[in-house]
């Protein structure tokens, strides 16, 4: 028996200002949307996350992606516009990496091992 990558669900205040937000700004694909369950989709790469629509404040999430071309993608995602609140450096614990906080402050490492 072997696990795949899980697949987050972020809580949001609107799953589709959620979808767009990822699409424009982090370049992900909208997947789906489903109205009645107010759950949505995107995807980029192998890394797809879940959006389910609440009305309760919700903290912030963290996740760590890891990315064969960390320059490359930091440069995408600052000419979409992401907000990249640290810049990609070489940490004291071995990783290169750089952060990004979405809309809703969810924190986004993207890291590689040296």
């Amino acid at each position: 028996m072997g696990f795949s990558q899980p697949t987050p669900e972020l809580p949001v205040p609107d799953v589709q200002t959620a979808q767009e937000y990822y699409r424009d700004r982090l370049g992900f694909e909208i997947g789906w949307y489903n109205e009645a369950g107010k759950i949505g989709a995107v995807s980029h790469g192998d890394c797809s996350i879940f959006f389910r629509e609440v009305t309760e404040k919700m903290p912030p999430s963290t996740f760590w992606v890891f990315c064969e071309d960390l320059e490359a993608a930091q440069a995408d995602l600052v000419q979409r516009g992401a907000n990249v609140t640290d810049e990609l450096e070489l940490k004291p614990w071995g990783l290169r990496q750089f952060t990004v906080e979405d809309h809703c402050a969810n924190k986004f490492f993207f890291f590689h091992d040296v």
